[in-house]
């Protein structure tokens, strides 16, 4: 059976299992994410195992379960399974949300639709539109009378996600400040509380809550007195340390490491060409440091930042070795942001592609845990001379890992700037820096 379902509508399922497919458009600008929240009669969750996200893509029961997102062409793909006969006992309803994560609004997500499919159905679920909305709830499977059926949502909320775990009872709490953090200069900033509940957007009021994982203040004078972080945090469904040797491409979801002495960021290529390495670090006072070996208009080289807290451990040149690699170490500070490593391939290096040498950059806290980002989305442009693998955000709790794979544009000499973004992230803008001397 085919059906469109208008917002608001609901219908019965004909069978208690199947997907839940939600695509839209591929952009820079925006961070889709789909979390499934698994409710009572009360429309709240049981306890944490309620929430089905990326970092806990399936329930314990198996009545739902996120699957890898998807890249088809320009197209975003996100799948939900389910099966409403594996419900828990008390569970009565799965609320599909959406999220929209660099706070840039459902507005800027394009061809956003839904589709139900079981072995007899196929529903189509067509939204309505959007502004600065940062949260949907788009539909909601529920039982009643021994079936299974489907309510078409599409409310839009401009508390993001944190204000959903809100409305559906998960825990939200502040993050502590601690004494070493309490001793940096930092941005005389206090995000507004957490409501009770979501409040849908308006024309005229926006009150978007920062990404659940902007943990850090936005930019302020060094003079700035010093401010406790009472960023709110979701206790549950905040960001987990990852542990072993993790694999990430562009598009993925971020992940957090722990924040060890020494973080090592290494980049490695096959031999036939010539890159550097070097980092733009991102201070707490807004400054912008870049520590390279080779320097650029009004930018000195400089190895070390900090006392060692960043540094760069040595051109290592051409050479004959298979694989050659250059380090920066990282002895992370309270008072450094983010760092962003970035691979060049110099004027004098003569050019070479970051996909023919299989470019890739591996961050090890020399603990147990390695994350590997690698140009997969490179392509055989001669020409292009500047790729950001990732960046590492550094926050009390750990060192997030965004990858990012960026790219100069063709013959671009410009490095990258770095700037504090309306999230509270540190954003990477590429060809917006200095020209790189001749090296």
């Amino acid at each position: 059976m085919n059906q469109v379902l208008p917002m608001g509508a609901n219908t019965s399922l004909t069978t208690a299992s199947g997907h839940i497919t939600i695509s839209h458009d591929i952009s820079p600008a925006i961070d889709v994410s789909l979390t499934a929240f698994l409710l009572t009669d009360q429309d709240k969750v049981q306890g944490d195992s309620g929430i089905i996200f990326y970092n806990q893509p399936t329930s314990e029961t198996g009545v739902a379960t996120l699957l890898p997102s998807e890249q088809i062409g320009n197209t975003k793909v996100h799948k939900l399974q389910f099966d409403m006969n594996k419900a828990p006992v008390g569970i009565t309803k799965i609320a599909v949300t959406l999220t929209e994560d660099n706070s840039t609004g459902f507005a800027n997500v394009n061809h956003l639709t839904a589709e139900i499919a079981t072995d007899n159905d196929r529903i189509q679920l067509n939204p309505s539109s959007f502004q600065s909305e940062n949260g949907i709830i788009v539909l909601e499977l529920y039982l009643r009378n021994g079936g299974t059926k489907v309510k078409s949502i599409w409310r839009g909320f401009d508390s993001g996600l944190e204000g959903l775990c809100i409305n559906y009872g998960v825990e939200v709490e502040a993050d502590e400040p601690s004494s070493s953090a309490a001793s940096q200069p930092t941005a005389d900033h206090t995000p507004p509380p957490a409501q009770a509940t979501p409040q849908p957007v308006t024309t005229s009021e926006s009150s978007a809550l920062p990404s659940l994982a902007s943990t850090q203040p936005t930019e302020t004078p060094a003079s700035a007195p010093a401010a406790p972080n009472t960023q709110p945090l979701l206790s549950s469904i905040n960001l987990q340390k990852v542990t072993g040797k993790v694999n990430l491409e562009k598009g993925q979801k971020s992940v957090m490491i722990e924040k060890t002495p020494e973080i090592t960021a290494t980049v490695s290529w096959q031999t036939g060409t010539d890159y550097d390495i070097y980092a733009l670090v991102y201070t707490r006072s807004g400054e912008q440091v870049d520590v390279a070996m080779f320097g650029a208009e009004d930018v000195p080289p400089l190895q070390s930042f900090g006392n060692g807290a960043v540094e760069h451990m040595g051109d290592v040149g051409r050479s004959h070795q298979t694989t050659k690699t250059e380090v920066i170490k990282l002895r992370l500070r309270d008072d450094i942001l983010a760092v962003v490593p970035v691979v060049y391939s110099a004027q004098s290096n003569g050019t070479g592609s970051f996909y023919r040498y299989k470019v890739s950059m591996s961050i090890d806290n020399h603990q147990g845990t390695s994350v590997t980002i690698s140009s997969k989305n490179a392509n055989n442009n001669d020409k292009i001379y500047t790729c950001v693998p990732g960046i590492l955000q550094n926050t009390a709790d750990g060192v997030i890992i965004s990858p990012l794979e960026l790219y100069s544009e063709p013959n671009s000499e410009y490095r990258p700037m770095l700037q504090m973004g309306d999230s509270g992230m540190v954003e990477v803008l590429m060809d917006e820096g200095p020209v790189n001397d001749y090296k």
